[in-house]
């Protein structure tokens, strides 16, 4: 096999365990993008046994997905287009995000037979989704057609426990949530928490919470809030490749496109087979794989489909041999957040953009 990633199970078990009883209230997991690039339907499955409340996607689709793999826990869909086939999403029990008037009069022209169960979107500073000045205009006969079982928002700096926005953001949904209330709805589940707040903000958690990247074992800021180890999570993705080729190189030979680095001296390079698209960033610069016991850097461009490492003259790797990516760093191996840093990104985009290229072996247990 060219490349594997390899997701450990138990790990996502694990984290959702710890963060329901941080929590302390029920729990979202965020299985949207193909669960974080883990496999939508497997780690849906492993998030429900371990205790998970709900299951959180952004488009119907996947929540259309979830449904059709036998899965009747309750799925929220918060990023459904105008002119979707909200009938059917009905009929499937899904729940949808509403986020405007016109949205709200499309899902309650849709609830026919049934009604639309729905979660009410509001913007309490995020300045991205959800009612804003037209929060102001609802009344009891926009709703009057659908049941409201949620309300919701997002935090837009929960990963800067001190930033004074969290507060404002906190004291406007209480606000907001207040006049849902004086509709009568005040069973609605409120929701506010992302993966930092779930673990920094307890005073947000309201009636659940949605966790992400930390149910993915990666922390949601590793300046801010500690690295995953530090928090109590564990890594569920562990990506590796066997090398294509090893070769012995001089000194001073340029590598890869545009000729921007060169050997240094005489050494041994690694040609792994995966690039840019399988989701290897092309402007990583300081990270590698781990190789035969010791960290071996990248060097050269990342190209479509594969990318060089240094190994080291003294290197006995050879064609064939497996190298890990990124892992949990445990044995001293780069991490997501190794490859995040050195893209200029974060270990979100790291996981999320492995490609179908790549295919995912599930384990009970990795490390």
């Amino acid at each position: 096999m060219r490349a594997e990633a390899i997701v450990d199970l138990s790990a996502i078990k694990h984290n959702v365990q710890l963060l329901k009883k941080t929590a302390g209230t029920k729990l979202l997991a965020v299985v949207k993008a193909d669960a974080y690039g883990h496999g939508l339907v497997p780690v849906a499955q492993a998030a429900l046994s371990a205790g998970a409340d709900y299951l959180g996607v952004a488009l119907l689709e996947e929540a259309i997905a979830l449904r059709e793999a036998g899965i009747d826990a309750p799925i929220l869909a918060w990023l459904v287009q105008p002119g979707s086939d909200f009938k059917r999403a009905i009929e499937l029990d899904i729940e949808l995000a509403a986020a405007s008037l016109a949205a709200l009069k499309e899902i309650s022209d849709a609830s026919t037979n049934k009604k639309a169960k729905v979660h009410l979107e509001v913007d309490t500073g995020m300045t991205r989704g959800g009612f804003l000045s037209e929060w102001d205009q609802i009344d009891a006969e926009h709703i009057k057609n659908i049941e409201i079982v949620g309300i919701f928002s997002h935090f837009a700096r929960a990963d800067e426990p001190g930033e004074k926005q969290n507060e404002e953001q906190l004291t406007r949904f209480n606000e907001m949530v207040a006049r849902l209330h004086s509709f009568g709805f005040t069973h609605a589940i409120r929701h506010l928490s992302n993966s930092a707040a779930t673990l920094k903000n307890h005073a947000a958690a309201f009636d659940m919470v949605r966790t992400g990247i930390a149910m993915y074992g990666l922390s949601p800021d590793v300046n801010t809030l500690g690295t995953s180890q530090s928090l109590g999570l564990r890594p569920a993705m562990q990506v590796r490749a066997a090398l294509y080729l090893v070769k012995d190189v001089p000194a001073h030979t340029p590598v890869g496109y545009g000729a921007t680095e060169s050997t240094s001296a005489d050494t041994k390079l690694g040609v792994i087979a995966m690039g840019y698209a399988d989701g290897i960033p092309r402007i990583a610069h300081g990270a590698g794989v781990w190789c035969a016991g010791k960290r071996s850097p990248i060097i050269g461009r990342v190209s479509m489909d594969q990318f060089v490492v240094d190994l080291g003259a003294a290197s006995k790797a050879k064609s064939g041999d497996w190298v890990v990516i990124f892992g949990n760093g445990s044995h001293a191996e780069y991490t997501a957040d190794d490859w995040g840093a050195a893209s200029g990104s974060i270990n979100y985009e790291i996981v999320t953009r492995i490609g179908p290229r790549v295919p995912r072996i599930y384990s009970a247990h990795v490390y």
